[in-house]
């Protein structure tokens, strides 16, 4: 996260009254005002294959760019492919495969895809531009978070130490399962409650981790937080395979960029540590929910969503510190 800060720094600021959220903040995704009560939230995501089946690689990748437009509170209007993908495997059906993955998640809830961009690429990759609408005043974003606020959680992580288990051939069949259903489930049931629960701060967690996330969370409103490690969902087979060493190296990455704003409790070992900074793709939503909110919430998900905990709590504090216990 700090290279890409880093980077991020040559991009100029916007002087633009309608430009509601953008880069400075670290949010999910750009919103920009058509009017008093319409704006669009855009945001583009793409990434190489995490699992062999083709199919499920397109749906991951598509419920993934569409997890950014949720966590915003907005509703996706349409979306376009972006592509990149060798000629010479053109005949082979893959891409067919992950082009028809993503269209059954997009085309599942009524969203269509009007067209896109593909390019020749060795490396195969797939994902979105996501275009959606929301209403300024019910907007959601990273750095309305409040001291008080719970944490709820809404899918199991692990994600990315299961994927590269995949790509080493030591992932059991039901560990798979288990994290493809979970990365290819859509995060609009969270997003949608959320709204109606009158929920302001929310993001995805994707590659920075749960704690990565949490972090610039965190630090965009002003805010500390706290977090109850033993109270985090983990998916099914995620820390066997981080004590057997399948870890990412994103997810080394960002336990190492963590390490000046985050103090882990003793009780908190090496393996849950990772798995709290594991790079995750499709995550789940994590929603600061005021506390007078909360069981009406909770109320309103339970079954819902592929998890459902309350892993921690926003509080005063250095902003962007995170002690977990």
């Amino acid at each position: 996260m700090s290279e890409l800060t880093q980077v991020l720094r040559h991009v100029l600021p916007v002087d633009d009254p309608n430009a509601l959220v953008g880069h400075t903040t670290g949010d999910d995704a750009a919103v920009y005002r058509l009017s008093d009560d319409r704006a669009l939230v855009v945001t583009a995501d793409f990434f190489t294959p995490i699992v062999d089946d083709p199919f499920d690689f397109g749906r991951i990748a598509a419920a993934n760019a569409l997890s950014d437009i949720y966590a915003m509170g907005a509703r996706p209007l349409f979306v376009l492919n972006l592509v990149g993908f060798p000629r010479s495997l053109l005949a082979s059906g893959i891409l067919d495969e992950i082009l028809r993955g993503g269209s059954a998640v997009t085309s599942g809830i009524g969203v269509p895809t009007l067209g896109g961009h593909t390019i020749d690429d060795a490396e195969p990759k797939y994902g979105l531009v996501a275009v959606g609408e929301v209403a300024p005043s019910r907007m959601v974003t990273n750095d309305a978070a409040r001291p008080g606020d719970r944490l709820v959680l809404t899918k199991p992580i692990g994600s990315g130490i299961i994927a590269t288990a995949i790509k080493k051939g030591e992932a059991e069949p039901p560990v798979v399962a288990a994290a493809v259903d979970a990365m290819a489930a859509l995060n609009d049931v969270a997003a949608r409650e959320m709204v109606e629960a009158g929920v302001l701060a929310a993001t995805d967690v994707t590659g920075f981790g749960l704690l990565g996330h949490l972090r610039s969370m965190a630090r965009a409103s002003g805010a500390a937080a706290v977090v109850e490690a033993d109270a985090v969902p983990i998916l099914p087979g995620a820390r066997a395979l981080a004590e057997a060493g399948h870890v990412p190296g994103g997810s080394a990455r960002n336990l190492a960029d963590l390490a000046e704003s985050t103090v882990f409790g003793d009780a908190v070992e090496a393996v849950t540590r990772t798995l709290l900074t594991d790079a995750q793709t499709s995550g789940g939503m994590l929603i600061c929910v005021p506390p007078e909110r909360l069981d009406r919430l909770l109320e309103r998900l339970d079954g819902r969503t592929p998890a459902l905990a309350v892993v921690g709590e926003i509080v005063e504090g250095p902003p962007g510190s995170i002690r977990v216990g």
